[in-house]
């Protein structure tokens, strides 16, 4: 009991630093009055603010509002991504694209986890057999591209975007998992089997049942000891892929050709200027990318080889653009979040637009209760149940990927019946996109994930931002990889709203 006072007492004299120094938490509520982080009237616990830190390779993107899409002559004549003006909250971007030896650890911690389940081991590999082409002589990078220690430093490609999106959540819970070790919260467990793994959202749900060196201590009078929640801010938010709309922003990086809210220059690529070669004086003609010049060649002569790259360069190669990115335009291309629509552009939203929402909750029993693990060690989720989103979200399904794109099981119904159709958990649409009588369709589907960038094996054309193509999620080439990126909460300048 002593004990547990004298942490009450360690907790009230934090608090109060907190608030002679101006950390952001008040003595009381002003809605009740009720004094915060006072066991003796409950224990209601409140953090001072604080910022949020920046997650390891991570670069924070200041956010704005941008002129979004087509900036040169569109040469395919698609008009799938014609100008608007939109808005882009703050977020964080790798600085550069995701090595293969990144995902080479990735890979080893999988196979050393799941020992019962190497299946989880396997799907996870990149297929090496992108390099192979029908008349060319790339068994080479088939053999080595991947694993030998002279391509660590080299973008990941053969990786489809279900793969990268597996690999965010993997490097969201090793971030999370290290910053709780780094707490003392948790010991390191190297022993981590199958599904006692630790994941952030098992953790955040009580169940994860690993080495837990202690707990926070609780000001809730009926207990010690609590779990670290969302609210303490220790943990960072998921990584993920990039939406398009921030993609294309972070890349332009019109922080370094504006000036009081004036851009100055409209940018073809990610620099200043229409041409693909440096400027200035000491590196002056160089390419600033990694990218085909011309047929056949794909990385100049010898003597002068003026991109010093034939395939993919390391990832830090050429000048990072004014967000300290590395690699924005050539290189590979990269996976974003979106699903392809050639028209998103008429109907996303202006703030944050993005094409690609299905809304989905906790797997639960038949009491109500959250359901335990599955196999993996991960809480279940399930798209949202077409009856609970007709009575939560006034008519309005939880799959919003084909909204407005003609199909009629994912558009608003005014009045009328209710048409059930296919089950929210059947995602596609291909049926939007059948001709009659064949039943052929477009290559276009729900699973169609947009891709931008540029690659070494591509035209300068493709460097520009705002072009983009498209390739179904279980797909995989030899010039595609992709970088994560990050949610900022808080103010959007890293300057606490000042």
């Amino acid at each position: 009991m002593n004990f547990k006072l004298s942490v009450f007492t360690s907790l009230a004299l934090v608090s109060t630093l907190f608030i002679s120094c101006g950390g952001g938490a008040k003595s009381g509520s002003t809605t009740t009055g009720w004094a915060y982080n006072d066991p003796d009237n409950g224990g209601f616990e409140v953090r001072p603010s604080v910022e949020q830190k920046t997650g390891p390779g991570l670069v924070l993107i200041e956010g704005g509002t941008f002129t979004m899409g087509r900036v040169e002559q569109d040469v395919i004549y698609e008009w799938n991504n014609v100008p608007r003006r939109v808005t882009v909250s703050s977020f964080y971007m790798d600085e550069t694209e995701v090595r293969n030896i990144d995902y080479r650890e990735y890979l080893y911690w999988l196979h050393r986890v799941f020992v019962d389940y190497p299946q989880v081991h396997r799907n996870a590999l990149p297929d090496t057999l992108v390099w192979r082409r029908p008349l060319a002589y790339n068994e080479p990078y088939v053999l080595y591209y991947f694993r030998h220690p002279s391509y660590n430093e080299y973008p990941v490609v053969g990786v489809n975007w279900l793969q990268a999106t597996d690999y965010c959540v993997w490097r969201t819970d090793r971030v999370n998992e290290k910053l709780l070790i780094d707490e003392d919260i948790l010991s390191p467990d190297p022993n981590q089997i199958n599904e006692e793994n630790f994941n952030t959202d098992s953790y955040l749900a009580g169940q994860y049942e690993g080495i837990i060196n202690k707990n926070m201590p609780s000001l809730d009078p009926n207990q010690e000891t609590r779990r670290v929640q969302l609210e303490d801010g220790i943990l960072l938010p998921r990584y993920r892929l990039p939406s398009e709309a921030e993609w294309e922003y972070a890349a332009l990086a019109l922080i370094g050709n504006s000036y009081e809210e004036r851009v100055y220059e409209r940018r073809v690529y990610p620099w200043n200027g229409h041409n693909v070669r440096q400027d200035i004086k000491s590196n002056r003609g160089e390419m600033r990318a990694n990218f085909v010049r011309g047929r056949g060649d794909m990385m100049g002569v010898a003597g002068d080889l003026n991109d010093q790259a034939s395939i993919p360069a390391p990832v830090n190669s050429y000048w990072p653009n004014d967000y300290g990115l590395y690699n924005m335009a050539g290189n590979v291309n990269e996976w974003v979040q979106d699903v392809y629509r050639p028209l998103s552009f008429q109907d996303v939203d202006e703030f944050n637009p993005f094409r690609g929402n299905v809304f989905k909750q906790l797997k639960k029993d038949e009491e109500g209760n959250t359901a335990e693990k599955d196999s993996l060690g991960r809480l279940q989720y399930v798209e949202v149940p077409e009856e609970e989103a007709i009575n939560r979200w006034n008519y309005k399904k939880a799959d919003y990927i084909n909204y407005r794109d003609g199909d009629h099981e994912s558009s608003i119904i005014e009045g009328g019946d209710w048409s059930a159709g296919a089950k929210v958990q059947e995602r596609g649409s291909t049926r939007m996109y059948k001709m009659a009588p064949n039943d052929e369709s477009s290559l276009v589907s729900d699973q169609s994930r947009v891709y931008k960038g540029g690659s070494w094996r591509d035209r300068a054309y493709w460097m520009s931002p705002g072009t983009r193509r498209f390739l179904d999620e279980k797909s995989s080439r030899d010039d595609l990889g992709f970088r994560c990126a990050m949610t900022r909460v808080g103010s959007p300048s890293g300057k606490g709203g000042q």
